[in-house]
């Protein structure tokens, strides 16, 4: 099967502002699985930077190069002006050489520009948004930040998609309140690489400490403020939050100084550390140096970290929403606390730095869930299923 991958941001060597790093890295992981399985895949995204060919083999698929748009990293508000000119130069490139038979599209910007190339075609259209402009309105509130044209635009595209794809429970009720029929949304969650995350391996230096250890951007929406305020009921153990910028930008940088800041008044300052952006190919020492992983994002659809810390072997104390709520069976592989409940949440990270047998037997758990349920390979197939679908749907029949 031939299968474009549309993300209308640049690729995953080439953070910008835009979808996360982990949706970067999701496709590309995407993009692999399938071509390892055999099929033909071509991954477009926006070439941002001339000196870059216009197009690459990587892990047995092709990526190409759209140059539309500023050479340059380019804020999303932005780029939604060039997305008809990016589907122009798909459909130029679909009609004159290859041509998919399903095209997938990924975050809300590349599908526009997937469904733009494809309107005058047969070709059926699978759409992930990674996240929702309306859930993230509704959870971070003045917090939320995205283009003002993003909701009404995501409405529009789930009306002109053949099927799209949830990362969680949560979104497929979101996505079904948007207007989508239930038949034409299919959940598929995201995957772990389980040879990188894994229980066994070095851990990174810690002192004698219990360690609760929170991973994601130095933004309001993380909830590191929330475990920072949970720490008064947590007694003698340290908070580390990896994420944000490098280290050594750490002093200059506003929610870094405001998160110090918070400590200070809470009384928690010598219990708290930010080590800064972490690589992701390190995450797993980070991981499996803790005794506890915290989640309390105000928003997650596809809850990465929390299924990396499983599959390391570490029980996870979240926030009982998106794909947090999926991920972590309650009292099984984790504690699940109500979101903003920053009472619930100290003292349920205090009762299990406590229970070192309890931690044993949730690690243990979490690590069989995440190798049976979560892995790249069982969301390639879940996806590949996926299109085959969708192209016999499409597909004329012939006559007899």
């Amino acid at each position: 099967m031939r299968v474009g991958l549309v993300c209308a941001h640049s690729g995953p060597s080439r953070p910008a502002e835009g979808p996360a790093v982990g949706t970067r890295e999701h496709i590309a992981r995407i993009a692999a699985e399938l071509a390892g399985r055999g099929h033909d895949v071509h991954v477009y995204e926006r070439r941002d930077d001339p000196a870059l060919p216009a197009t690459a083999e990587v892990d047995g698929y092709r990526v190409e190069r759209v140059p539309v748009g500023p050479a340059a990293p380019t804020p999303t508000a932005e780029l939604v002006g060039h997305v008809s000119e990016f589907g122009r130069w798909l459909a130029g490139r679909w009609s004159a050489e290859w041509s998919p038979d399903v095209v997938h599209g990924h975050y809300w910007v590349g599908g526009l520009a997937a469904a733009h190339a494809v309107r005058e075609t047969d070709i059926p259209v699978v759409q992930t948004f990674h996240s929702l402009g309306v859930e993230q309105l509704r959870h971070l509130g003045p917090g939320y930040d995205g283009p003002g044209s993003r909701i009404p635009l995501e409405r529009a595209l789930t009306r002109a998609v053949d099927i799209a794809v949830a990362q969680c429970n949560d979104e497929v009720d979101e996505l079904t309140r948007m207007g989508l029929q239930r038949s034409s949304v299919a959940m598929v969650p995201t995957g772990v690489d389980t040879n990188q995350f894994h229980p066994d391996g070095e851990a990174a230096p810690r002192d004698q400490r219990a360690r609760i250890l929170s991973v994601g951007g130095l933004t309001p929406g993380h909830g590191h403020d929330d475990l920072i305020r949970a720490m008064r009921l947590v007694g003698d153990a340290e908070l580390v939050i990896a994420g944000g910028p490098p280290v050594d930008q750490l002093a200059n940088h506003a929610e870094a100084s405001r998160l110090r800041e918070l400590a200070e008044r809470t009384g928690v300052a010598e219990q708290v550390k930010l080590v800064g952006a972490v690589p992701h190919d390190q995450m797993a020492t980070w991981y499996r140096s803790a005794d506890v992983v915290a989640c309390t994002p105000h928003y997650s659809s596809a809850g990465r970290v929390s299924l990396e810390a499983m599959a390391c072997g570490v029980p996870v104390v979240g926030y009982a929403m998106g794909g947090i709520a999926d991920a972590v069976v309650d009292e099984v592989t984790g504690k699940l606390v109500q979101p903003g409940d920053v009472r619930a949440l100290g003292m349920t990270l205090r009762r299990l730095l406590a229970d070192n047998a309890g931690r044993f037997a949730y690690g243990h758990a979490a690590v069989d869930r995440v190798r049976c349920t979560y892995t790249w390979e069982r969301t390639a197939g879940a996806l590949e299923r996926l299109y085959e679908r969708v192209v016999l749907r499409r597909r004329p029949v012939e006559a007899a």
